[in-house]
């Protein structure tokens, strides 16, 4: 959970909102065929589970009052994995400054699967 200070009063945000967020703004993206799964119990939870889990690929960690964002990503055959990765990155760090006020220090991004 992702705490931030305003002059209104203190706003908590859920790592399943910024899942979400970060998800859906990365799929948009040209090339992006899908979330990966980031680690093993993903990937058992959407055995369990019999779907996507709304995590999956995402992990949001907060650094010094900014955030650091790891993506895993599946990607599509044939695309210039760098120019999709620099579009990924600008895309992503507006769209979580623009939903939630807060700066973001990185964003890592890791190509997991090229479908």
């Amino acid at each position: 959970m992702i705490k931030s200070y305003t002059p209104l009063g203190k706003v908590c945000m859920t790592g399943d909102y910024f899942a979400e967020l970060v998800s859906a703004a990365a799929q948009s993206c040209y090339g992006v065929s899908g979330m990966a799964s980031g680690c093993r119990p993903d990937s058992v939870k959407a055995m369990l589970l019999g779907g996507d889990v709304p995590d999956k690929g995402v992990r949001v960690a907060e650094e010094d009052g900014q955030l650091v964002i790891e993506l895993h990503i599946k990607m599509t055959y044939g695309v210039n994995i760098a120019a999709i990765v620099r579009s990924i990155t600008h895309k992503v760090k507006y769209a979580v400054e623009d939903a939630t006020g807060l700066q973001v220090r990185r964003i890592d991004v890791c190509v997991d699967d090229i479908v």
